[in-house]
């Protein structure tokens, strides 16, 4: 196998489990989508008061960022791991412990998402007082997630770390990878600090163009593959909310 180089896309990245087509969704999306919603809760104060606060003057707003911020955070598991398949061929080590890392990171990321809408629905069902009570005083619970902080804040640099040593993406690209470990983490967090700024704009920088690159190396999906997939989200959704 050959070391990858920055801009093109090895035979191993198209290949194996969840496919180019997935991977490269996720590359383009995650990042856009995880940046949608964190610029749809600026201004808001960054911890859990002034996030109910939000939520009760304007909750399609706020029930919007949170779920795009969510769905961005689970279509970053195929990305990570398109690039961790680049980094494998010449240093497997920093591709395996980087994608490990990242994932149990956006587990937990994806946890706290949970917990976040739940609060919302407090704020619903009991208004914003009782709602604000409740969670001040459950914050600190215990969780079997609170181990995944570590992998939040680490994962990034691992994976940042290792793509860079095997030549997988550039410096400049694998230093704004590595600022995804400064995103805030937690339940009910905004995004007036700048740091939450800058570390979805550096997952934009250094994966949507490795995702465009995933997307055009190869043929395209067959009109009916394409219709299969834009139908599943809205029966997705619809099952769902049935079940």
């Amino acid at each position: 196998m050959t070391n990858a180089v920055p801009g093109e896309i090895p035979g191993q990245v198209s290949g194996g489990v969840p496919g180019r087509w997935v991977e490269g969704a996720g590359l383009v999306l995650g990042p856009v989508l995880l940046a949608a919603g964190v610029l749809l809760r600026i201004g808001e104060d960054d911890f859990f008061p002034g996030q109910l606060a939000a939520y009760a003057a304007d909750p399609g707003r706020m029930a919007l960022s949170y779920g795009l911020f969510a769905a961005g955070v689970v279509l970053l598991w195929p990305a990570v791991t398109a690039l961790a398949r680049l980094i494998r061929p010449t240093r497997p080590g920093w591709a395996r412990w980087g994608l490990t890392l990242v994932v149990a990171g956006l587990f937990g990321r994806v946890f706290h998402a949970g917990v976040s809408h739940l609060a919302f629905q407090l704020v619903d069902a009991l208004g914003p007082v009782a709602a604000q009570r409740a969670v001040e005083t459950t914050y600190g619970a215990f969780h079997v997630f609170k181990a995944t902080n570590v992998c939040i804040m680490v994962g990034w640099i691992v994976l940042a770390v290792g793509a860079y040593r095997a030549g997988a993406l550039g410096l400049v690209r694998c230093v704004a990878l590595g600022l995804a470990a400064g995103l805030p983490l937690g339940v009910l967090k905004g995004s007036s600090d700048p740091v939450s700024l800058v570390a979805p704009a550096g997952l934009a920088v250094a994966l949507v163009p490795l995702g465009v690159t995933v997307l055009r190396n190869g043929p395209a999906p067959r009109w009916w593959v394409l219709g299969l997939g834009v139908a599943f989200v809205p029966v997705a959704f619809l099952l769902g909310l049935v079940g």
